[in-house]
Order: C-alpha cells, then structure tokens, then sequence
C-alpha cells in the first residue's frame, strides 16, 4: 500500500512559531518556527515512513473566498515578521529533505490537500493518506481512508482523526464539518455564522436536521423561540459561512503523484542548512558527517627539519603552529610549519620547542610573521614559555573582515573562496571528536606545510582587497592588535577563590534540599523534582493543573509550559526557581570548578574574535561574558573572581548606553543628542516624548516601555515583538512604535536611508568600516528582504558598539605599557572591561580608564563609562 502524507505548511508553520519562545542563531537570524517546523517534519518522516509527500502553503493573503465575503479571514493580525522572514528557510529545508511543496494562487493549502487526497482516492484504491494540520476545519476531509492528524498544544504531538473518532468527538458525520462552521462560524478565520450559536447549539441542530439545509426546511419545528429569530435572521449568513468552510476539491494543482514520491535527502544540504541555523541535535538525528570527502591533492614539496637554522627563517615568512584540542590552553602543540622564499618546512613539535633559533626567531618582533590564528599561536606557545613577536598578518582576521558572513575561516576554506593552493580540511586529516588523531608524519608534514604555504600565498591577495574595502586601517589597527591583546589575556587568566566556589556549592546544595522539602509539602507526596514524568504525573493528575502541552514520553514540563502555569498553582514559582539553582550550580558552579587550570590555579577563557558577523567577541571554554545575574545567587558567582595579588583589586568600567549614544551619532537625531549632551536620563526623556507627559509624570512603567521600545526599535522591533517582552497587546505595542518614530524623525530618517544606501552598496558599515553584507536585500521574497532590512538597521549601531570597546581595549594595553603599570585587562563582557589592579595604582587608573574609554571614537555625544572597583568581581560590580 502506498502512503501519501499531505502537510498544512502555514498551520505547521504558525504552530511552531508560538509554541516555541524567540530563538535566533549566532548571526541573528530567527529560527524557533524553523526549529519546531523541521522537528514536526522529521517526526512524520519517521513515524509514517511515507512513500510520497506534499507540503501546501496559502500562496497569498485574497483567495476565492473574498469574493464571497471581503472580511474572510479580515481579522487576523498581520504575520509578524519574525515569523515571515523564517517561511523560505523551511521551503530550503524542505528542498534538502527532496520534499515537495505547493501553492497556488486564490487558493488556500486546505484546497490544494484536499484536491489532492480526492484525487488520489478516485486514482488508486490503495493509497493510505495522512493529513497534518492544525486546522479542524481539514476534518472534513475524513474517509475510510484519510486520516486527520491533528496537532494539539505544542508541535510533535497530535490526536489521529478516522471516521470513529469524528463521531466520539462530535456525534456527526466529517462532510458535516462545514454545516457545523456554517452555524457556529469560526472567529479565527472571521467567518460569521449564525450569532449566538455556539458549537453545542450547532451539534444539536446538526444530530437532528442533518445539515444547514435541514435546519431551515424544519424551522418551525426548532424548539427556543430567540434561537429560531436568530437563525431566520441570520439565513443568508448561516449559507455563506457554510460555503466559506467548505474545501474546495478541485483546485488547480498541477502536481502529478509520481513527482510526489520520497526520495533521498541531500544529506550534505541539510548538514551545512542545520549547521547555520544551529540546530545540532536535529544534526545527530540526520546522523551528519562533517568530515567530507575531498579530492585528491597533488603532494607539495615539504622539506621536514631535524635542525632549525637561520636560512630557513627568512622574513618574511608563513608560520602555522598546529593545535588539534579546541580548548589550546591544556593541549600539546602538534606540529609547526613554515613557509617562505626558500622553500616549504614541517619542524616536529620537539625540534621546535628545543631550538634556540626558533625561539630567538618566535620572538623577534622585526621579524615579520604571516599567520593562522594569531592569538591560538601566541597562547599555545606562551604556555611553551616561547614568546610569539613580530606578526604582520593573520589570514584568518582578514578573511573575517572582508566576508565576515563567510560559514568558515578555517584555512581549507578561505583557500577553496579565493581559488589559493589547496588544502584538505583538518576533519579529513584528523578526523573528529574522540576518533581525532594525529597521522603518519609524512601526512602531517604534507598537511602543516600545505597551510604554511597557502598563508604565504592568500596574503598579498587578502591585503589587497582589505586596501579595496577601505578596512586596512581596521585591521592592522585595531584587530590585529587586539588578537595579540586577547592572546596575553587568555594566558593571564583570571584567578578564582576554590574554595569559596565549593562553599557556594555546598550552600545551594542545602537550599535545594529546603526548596524540595517545601516543593513536597505543596505537592502532598514525595517524588523527583528532576524527572519530568514524576512532575508532570503530580502537576496535571493529582493537583489537576491545565495540560499545555504533551510530549511523547507524557506531559510537558519545559520552562516555557511552566511559565504559562506560574499563576495557577504556588508550587510553579517553586519549581522553576528549584531548576534555576539545580542549573546555576550544575553547569556554573561545577562547570567553573572543572576548568580550573591545575597549572596555575586560574580559569583561561577562550576569546573568539572571528566568529559573530556584528564584530563582537564571544567567549568559550568557558564562557565569560555568560556568568547569570538575574538571580542574586548567580550573583555571587561573581565573588569567586579575585585579584591574584592579595594588594590588588578588581575594577571593572562599564560604557553607559553606548548603542543608544551610537544611534544618536548615526542618526544625528536632535532629541536624542539633546538628552545625551544635557546629561538627561534617555529612557525618562522618550517616556516624555512618547507619552506626551512632564518629567514628573513619567512612571517606572512608562519608563520600563520607553526603555524596552530605545532598545527595540533599531533592531526592527515589530509589534509583536514589543508585545512579547512588554506582555500588552500588538495593537498598543504598534502605537507606542509610531508614537516613538513621530518623536524621533532622526531616526525614522536614518532607518529608511541605511535600508536604501545598504541597498544600493549591497553591504552597511560600522564608524570604523567593519562590513555586512546583505544579499537579503535584493531578494524577489519579501520575508528574506525584511530580514535583510532589519539586519541593515541594526548592525552599524551594534557593529558600532563592538568597534568602539575594541579599540578601547587596544588604547588600554597601550597605555598600560607607555606607563609601565602593572594593572591588567582581564576581560571584556560585551561593553565592560575587567582589570586587576594593584593598589597603588588604583586612583590613577580609576581615571585613565574611562578618560581612555571616552575617548575611543569621537561622537557627536559624550561617551561616558562608569567605574567601581572592589576586592572582588562581585565587589566591583
């Protein structure tokens, strides 16, 4: 028997985006809809192993039906942008899964289905057909051999609908679906019905008149006298709503079954499509490989070094010092490379680390070094004890510049984009995750060398475009620099008090044992807290708590169920701060302890300088700029960060609203400067311009909205997403937007001018011409357009931001080293700078600091940063 699933992509589609909170991978791109989207797909793939597929989408906003009635469908809100931009990436996944979708114009995906499944039961007696919607209006679509599945509160899970189940459910036969809308309506799609005549009403009507028909034929003998005034004044209604609700089964969809069939999917589409989006446990389920097979590559002359000499070090020359562990700071050195006029050298890991020669070389800063990965080299020999001088060009940092929306700046793709000396990938030479190891020498030398080789050979090339681009200045100046800077701060580390950590541990491992105690007592019976099938048992069957969602294994009890159930029940608020401690204390706390460096007793986090597309830093391994603070125990987290000299202490200088004072430079929006230059508190002042009142009429939540609407609206906030983190309606959301765009006509004008200036260039910039670029905004599909123009807004102020603490960080190490202080930068997090400072250098940097932080870039408005110091992190702060 053949098995034809039909899909309802829209209802898949809306179900997802508001089952599932606001998620967006690393370059800003919204992919929650796409995530629960492509996890519903997957599940039907392996649950109903279908021999063809379809999935149907509404091709557009007027169909047939508006021709009946113009207000169909006239109440539904506008689909929030942050949904409509993620529809074409589902229609990629679907092409990568070799599905097929379909939409036809004046026509919705409930006609297309049912067209479909009609057909194919007239075609084929042995077709199977499964539907997936989560509109019961497809009900009525229901035989002896279509089945409905339906889904319910969140994505995976549904109720299958047969004939038996129709009748259970509502007494009656599926093609009287459409009588029971044509009574009722249906207020999600505007259809009127008859007024007062609710489901039940309709139900009974239909048990015993049959249909619309019947009921007006036997009128007279319809018991209630307002419910027959009702339905004789409501008659043409009633016919009308009853055509609305009908599916049409004829509709032009040209799609022949044999096209239907399943074929394999593209396994490397979808690998490189989940890779982007970040969706690494759909990756596992795909079972993607990384490693890809690649081409033969001719061998290259490598001469491997018993001896170092002078000879083979000549400047300038390509270095490559190889690292396999992701996390450098606790592995070996697996090899060094060089690359120069006189040839092509692979020097042994020991022969390096032993040579007098390389080591003067490494650290002769009028030797110029081309390199991979600056700061990995610089750190991985720091812990060799070798200094590393003299760098002139990181291939990676310039690749990053000049694309920085580039999926890899690993050496064997920089190579493939610009057509340079080819090399394999560090995958396909190593392998990965536990089965990483190191090859035969000769490889290794062929792989090393090859990388040496080919830095030697991109680098005129990439200086040249930089030179192109108008980003050399950001490169020599500021980036390289800074790789270095982030280098030595990496090694500094920052020191951290064990045994306070362990005391923190110990003291929430008793307050978990007290919540539980109180989390019993609520509850009535003892039960793991940690096992959602004992929480969910106890929550929806014995204290009766509404079902939001179920999974396969039982009910839901996710974050975002729980936050939904935060007023039914005073155990809720309980469980979710229970969790919140469980995690702070697994995965900070114990996390934190674990990568303690047993060398130096410090944690050496890693800095990515070449990963996110707005410029900003990250931090892994662990991450630094991650610490939690929302709640006062992930606070004091923070006491545990300490000087590493007794006399010293931690000061950290934190820039004052530095993307809101971007934006007013950017856009030279006169009110904005004016709050700025005359020192006003900025929320309060767009709390008095949008809401029209005094200074001394604005509440804390006039406040709170203006707050929310300064932050919002230059990442193209819509009204949906003001609604979300305000918790008020679109319709107010979208006023207090237009509101805010008539008060600020600076920055309503800088938004339309960057959308068309990004348009015309094909790229923005940030004030020191860092670049996006933005193909999106070319694109025939409006949703990619809108994304393109969001991106286009925000990322010259957020880009803005992460240049101007940047080049601050490259000030602050040169002022440290013209004055000869012993103060150190320790870290960055986002627009604050961390440093250990002796104490008698603490007045002086307590003004050096933000005078040099002020002073980064030049505004139109004050740069302003505020500094605390203490005897720890927390102290400081």
């Amino acid at each position: 028997m053949k098995k034809l699933v039909l899909v309802d992509g829209n209802s898949i589609a809306y179900r997802a985006f508001f089952a599932l909170p606001l998620l967006n991978n690393e370059k800003g791109v919204y992919t929650n809809a796409v995530y629960g989207f492509t996890t519903m797909i997957m599940k039907i793939l392996e649950d109903e192993k279908p021999s063809h597929m379809l999935v149907a989408f509404d091709a557009g906003k007027t169909t047939f039906r508006h021709e009946t009635y113009k207000e169909y469908k006239g109440k539904r809100e506008k689909t929030p942008p942050e949904l409509a931009e993620q529809l074409p990436v589902m229609r990629d996944l679907l092409k990568a899964f070799n599905i097929r979708y379909f939409e036809a114009e004046n026509y919705e995906a409930d006609d297309i289905i049912g067209t479909l499944s009609t057909r194919a039961q007239q075609e084929n007696k042995d077709w199977d057909i499964k539907i997936y919607t989560g509109d019961k209006d497809l009900l009525q679509l229901v035989t002896d051999k279509v089945h409905v599945a339906l889904t319910k509160k969140g994505i995976t899970n549904v109720d299958t609908y047969d004939l038996n189940m129709v009748d259970e459910k509502y007494g009656i036969k599926p093609e009287q679906i459409i009588d029971m809308k044509g009574l009722m309506g249906d207020s999600s799609d505007n259809i009127p019905g008859v007024p007062g005549v609710g489901e039940k009403t309709a139900l009974k009507l239909l048990k015993q008149y049959g249909t619309v028909d019947g009921v007006y034929d036997a009128l007279e003998e319809v018991s209630g006298k307002k419910l027959k005034e009702r339905l004789e004044e409501n008659k043409d209604q009633a016919f009308m709503s009853k055509k609305l609700a009908e599916i049409f089964l004829e509709a032009p969809v040209d799609v022949a079954f044999d096209n239907l069939k399943m074929g394999e999917p593209q396994h490397d589409k979808l690998t490189e499509l989940f890779k982007e989006l970040e969706f690494a446990s759909l990756m596992d389920r795909i079972g993607a490989e990384d490693t890809e097979e690649q081409e033969e590559i001719e061998a290259l002359e490598i001469q491997t070094v018993t001896e170092v000499t002078d000879d083979m070090l000549r400047s300038p020359s390509a270095v490559v010092i190889e690292v396999l562990a992701d996390n450098y700071h606790n592995a070996e050195i697996t090899g060094v490379s060089i690359s120069n006029k006189t040839g092509n050298y692979y020097i042994p890991t020991a022969t390096a680390l032993e040579s007098h020669v390389f080591k003067k070389w490494a650290a002769d800063e009028n030797r110029k070094k081309y390199i991979f990965n600056a700061k990995r080299a610089v750190v991985a020999l720091g812990w060799q004890d070798i200094m590393l001088d003299g760098i002139s060009f990181d291939v990676q940092i310039a690749s990053y510049l000049i694309d920085p929306s580039a999926g890899s700046h690993e050496m064997a793709d920089i190579a493939i984009r610009k057509q340079s000396l080819k090399v394999r990938k560090d995958e396909a030479v190593y392998g990965k995750g536990k089965k990483r190891q190191v090859p035969s020498e000769e490889e290794l030398a062929q792989h090393l060398g090859r990388k040496a080789a080919a830095v030697l050979d991109l680098k005129d090339e990439l200086e040249s475009e930089l030179e192109e681009n108008s980003q050399l200045e950001l490169f020599t100046n500021l980036e390289m620099p800074l790789s270095v800077i982030l280098g030595r701060m990496e090694m500094c580390g920052v020191a951290v008090d064990k045994e306070e950590l362990e005391k923190m541990g110990e003291t929430i491992v008793v307050r978990l044992e007290e919540m539980e105690k109180q989390i019993h007592d609520l509850a009535g019976t003892s039960f793991n807290i940690n096992s959602p099938k004992q929480l969910g048992d106890v929550l929806f069957e014995k204290l009766n708590l509404p079902v939001i969602k179920k999974t396969k294994t039982g009910y839901s009890t996710s974050a975002d169920v729980l936050e939904k159930l935060k007023d039914s029940h005073e155990i809720i608020p309980h469980i979710l701060h229970y969790r919140q401690l469980g995690k702070l204390n697994s995965t900070y706390i114990e996390g934190l302890l674990k990568v303690i460096h047993k060398k130096t007793g410090k944690i050496h986090t890693i800095f990515n300088q070449a990963i996110t597309q707005t410029g900003r830093l990250s931090s892994t391994e662990p991450n630094l700029q991650n610490i939690p603070i929302r709640l006062e125990e992930g606070r004091k987290i923070r006491h545990a960060f300490i000087p590493e000299n007794e006399n010293s202490y931690i000061l950290a200088a934190d820039y004052s609203q530095i993307e809101l004072r971007v934006l007013a430079h950017i856009s030279q929006d006169n009110n904005l400067i004016q709050a700025f230059n005359e020192g006003m508190d900025v929320h309060t002042k767009t709390a008095m311009d949008v809401f029209g009142v005094e200074k001394s009429d604005v509440t804390a939540d006039m406040r709170r909205t203006a707050k929310a609407v300064n932050f919002g609206i230059v990442y193209g906030i819509s009204d949906y997403g003001l609604s979300q983190s305000l918790g008020i309606s679109r319709k107010e959301a979208k006023i207090f937007i237009e509101r805010y765009l008539e008060s600020y006509q600076g920055v309503k004008d800088y938004m339309d001018g960057i959308i068309e200036d990004a348009r015309e260039k094909g790229y923005v910039t940030t004030l020191l011409n860092r670049r996006r670029y933005l193909p999106e905004l070319t694109s025939k599909n409006f949703n990619q357009r809108t994304f393109g123009e969001r991106t286009a807004m925000n990322t010259p102020i957020q880009g803005s931001a992460a240049d101007i603490i940047k080049k601050a960080m490259v000030e602050m190490a040169e002022f440290l080293e013209e004055e000869k202080m012993e103060s150190r930068l320790l870290l960055q997090v986002h627009d604050e700078l961390i440093f250990e400072v002796p104490e008698n250098e603490l007045d002086k940097m307590k003004k050096a600091v933000p005078k040099v932080m002020a002073s980064a870039v030049e505004l139109v408005v004050p740069l302003e940063a505020d500094v605390s110091f203490g005897k720890t992190w927390y102290d400081a702060k």
